[in-house]
């Protein structure tokens, strides 16, 4: 039910009263209230306003870098295609020994631009999902392929996945024609891709039956790095030091990772000592940190 409301006329009559007396003492007031607000509605405006034209101004300041990017993201997504194609053939094919070839190559493509595919909604985990990371109904993708290839050791039933793999992988490469891509894409891109190597490369944990990690490990690291070249300009004017410090610890990490080179490729991560493994991880934490201030420095 509705509540009723009643009024006492007297208590009405004393409320009016109050009303009129305040009415007549409060017009300048209510005057330089208003001037006030007025005042202070036109500081906000300023104010917004120059926030807008700065951040005008610093997407101005790094419009090369972001289509430089997309340069670079075009033409990895165009050999990722060409790569997964090749490596998909195989497996319908039912050439275990080829597939297996081709499939840590094709996946560097993949890793270098990681964070662009992760920004378009479910194709990161429809190509990459590792067994556990999604419903067992859902799962697809290069793991899926890699566990047939190294541990059912048959390519029987595997077609559909292929194809979907194929299929995912030029559905991305359209998508990167559209994507927004900012300079603050860059930077949390490029410390996105060494937490990817913290978090499962780096542990052995991604590449569970091919132990192919190295490929990954390595093409995320080039990932990482081609974002700084590309922002670097802008970071060595702002901070040397900061960019000295970035390009010194690239070096050291990729001389630690190179005595696992193995012709094209990379040796396979069971050969790795826990020293090795433990080195990598230090050099790649000692890489992170001054990274992760990137994007402070360059306002992004």
């Amino acid at each position: 039910m509705k509540k009723q409301h009643y009024y006492v006329p007297v208590a009405a009559a004393v409320l009016t009263a109050a009303l009129l007396l305040s009415g007549c003492n409060s017009g300048d007031k209510t005057a330089n209230t208003y001037n006030s607000s007025g005042a202070e509605a036109g500081t906000t405006t300023e104010a917004a306003a120059n926030e807008g034209n700065a951040a005008a101004a610093n997407d101005s300041e790094f419009t090369a870098a972001v289509e430089q990017y997309r340069a670079y993201v075009i033409q990895e997504c165009d050999a990722f295609v060409t790569e997964t194609e090749k490596f998909v053939n195989a497996v319908n094919g039912g050439d275990i020994e080829t597939a297996k070839s081709l499939y840590a190559p094709s996946r560097m493509h993949y890793e270098r631009i990681e964070p662009i595919a992760e920004a378009l909604g479910d194709l990161d985990p429809n190509i990459d999902a590792r067994d556990g990371d999604v419903e067992a109904s859902e799962w697809r993708g290069f793991h899926r392929l890699e566990k047939a290839l190294w541990e059912d050791k048959t390519t029987e039933g595997q077609q559909e996945f292929a194809d979907r793999l194929l299929s995912d992988a030029k559905l991305l490469r359209a998508k990167v024609e559209t994507v927004e891509i900012d300079a603050s894409l860059l930077v949390t891109g490029a410390v996105e891709l060494l937490n990817e190597v913290s978090t499962s490369k780096v542990t052995g944990e991604e590449e569970r039956y091919s132990r192919t990690d190295l490929y990954d490990f390595a093409a995320n690291l080039e990932g990482a790095k081609k974002i700084y070249e590309l922002l670097q300009p802008n970071l060595a004017e702002k901070d040397e030091n900061l960019d000295k410090q970035i390009a010194d610890r690239f070096t050291a990490l990729e001389a630690e990772l190179a005595p696992f080179k193995e012709g094209e490729g990379y040796v396979s991560y069971d050969k790795l000592q826990d020293s090795d493994v433990r080195n990598l991880s230090q050099n790649l934490d000692a890489l992170a940190e001054p990274l992760s201030q990137m994007g402070k420095l360059l306002g992004v």
